[in-house]
């Protein structure tokens, strides 16, 4: 039996009933690209195989992958043994068509390859994520609230996020010290507002929330002054957790 190692945030997934759950929230249809990140002992990777027929799998840790490759037939299950925050999803794309991706990502990276994926975009259908809870709660949250942030921004800019079910840490062997939580995250064929720079969004974003207690005249004076930000319709006192999504390409648009 392998020993989850603690330097690739190892927890895997063995309740049944969860992966149950997971697999018909996918709902896999004939011919579905599926990819599965971070496939472990392969529990969630059996129970896909039975409605996708094949899948590609990426799995960072040289033993499981040879695990992986020993178990199952090479035509129905092809293993990258890989890292998902370099793995090429366009590159599988072209191969394959639009990617459905599902992974429980290890706590420790997943916020990196959540970006990751993100910066693929183009290239995935869907994605259905195991998160830790916390990090789920961050994506999904509106302005006002303490867990908007960076993440939300970015991840609500490109994505449709739907919050599907959380997860014990009894699920796992061996269990986490936190929850989690399923997610559905389905990318825009056009961003819910128009951005010139998707750069410059990012810029504006990362120097908005990383002084979230200072107001927008003293974050952004990199950027923008007091005056430009008015000029976007923003008002230079108020503080970033208080923006939306239209706020920030305003600002964004501001600075292209």
């Amino acid at each position: 039996m392998h020993r989850a190692r603690r330097r690739f945030g190892q927890h895997f997934l063995h309740q049944t009933a969860v992966i149950d759950r997971i697999v018909r929230a996918v709902a896999i249809k004939p011919g579905d690209a599926v990819v599965e990140i971070g496939p472990g002992l392969g529990a969630l990777t059996d129970a896909l195989l039975e409605t996708a027929g094949s899948l590609d799998v990426v799995e960072l840790d040289r033993d499981l992958a040879a695990n992986l490759q020993a178990r199952f037939d090479p035509v129905t299950v092809r293993v990258h043994q890989a890292d998902a925050l370099k793995f090429d999803f366009e590159g599988l794309r072209r191969e394959r068509g639009r990617l459905r991706v599902v992974g429980n990502l290890p706590y420790n990276i997943s916020t990196p390859i959540l970006f990751h994926l993100l910066d693929a975009g183009c290239a995935i259908r869907d994605m259905h994520l195991m998160l830790q809870k916390e990090v789920v709660e961050r994506m999904a949250a509106s302005p006002g609230g303490r867990d908007y942030g960076r993440l939300s921004v970015m991840v609500q800019f490109r994505c449709q996020v739907e919050v599907l079910f959380s997860v014990a840490p009894g699920a796992f062997r061996p269990p986490p010290k936190v929850h989690s939580t399923v997610v559905r995250l389905v990318p825009l064929d056009a961003p819910v507002v128009p951005v010139s720079d998707v750069r410059d969004l990012e810029r504006v974003v990362s120097l908005a929330f990383g002084m979230r207690r200072k107001i927008l005249r003293n974050s952004l004076k990199s950027v923008l002054s007091a005056a430009e930000i008015e000029a976007a319709g923003v008002d230079p006192g108020a503080r970033a957790e208080t923006l939306g999504l239209a706020a920030f390409a305003a600002l964004a648009n501001r600075v292209s």
